[in-house]
Formats: structure tokens, sequence, C-alpha cells
């Protein structure tokens, strides 16, 4: 099953960027589309970034030119580059196969100063 990576999330100033990191099994992997989601207190669980298994991202408006999501399949790992973070993305990350099938503990990301 899908394993959120160190380094991952943190508390972090606005601004400032992040890297998270996950690795699934190769068989689970391989074939499989990669979805970062996240949710923040009192807030619906959102669709963050997904990535193809060949390649193609898409990511939610509100991340847009600032979020990249990328995929090594020799590693067998997604990652999710944040960057230019606000505070508005605090939220617990979580990271599955698509479509989803369990939800792991996630990781938490706080933005603020």
């Amino acid at each position: 099953q899908v394993q959120l990576v160190e380094p991952g999330g943190g508390l972090v100033q606005p601004g400032g960027s992040l890297r998270l990191s996950c690795a699934a099994p190769e068989s689970i992997f391989r074939n499989a589309a990669m979805v970062w989601y996240r949710q923040a207190p009192g807030k619906q669980r959102e669709l963050v970034a997904i990535i193809t298994s060949s390649g193609t991202t898409s990511d939610a408006d509100s991340v847009k030119g600032r979020f990249f999501m990328s995929r090594d399949d020799a590693k067998n790992t997604v990652y999710l580059q944040m960057s230019g973070l606000k505070p508005e993305d605090t939220a617990r990350y979580y990271c599955s196969t698509d479509p989803v099938s369990s939800w792991g503990q996630g990781t938490q990301v706080t933005v603020s100063t």
C-alpha cells in the first residue's frame, strides 16, 4: 500500500517550500495514477493533484503554478513539490493510488509565521 516517506510535512513559513514523498509497492505503483489530497480542519477533503501512469498531471485551481506533482517509476515514488506556500495551504495531506482504496494517516503541513 502507499506510504509517505520522509522528508514530509511540517511547519513552514508563508512563501516557503516543501516536498512531500509517497511510495508504493511496484506491483501497485507501476500502472497506477497517483493522487494527493488534503483536508483542513472543518473542511472536506480536497483533491490537490493527480498524475497518470504516463506522467500527465492535473492540479487544483487553488494550487496551480505553486504545486507540482511528479513520479519516479524507478523508485515507485511520487512527489508533491510545494512552493509559495500560503496559510490556506495548511492541511493534512494524503497520498493514494487513484481511485482511492484506503486512506493512511497523512502528513500535516502547517503554513504560519
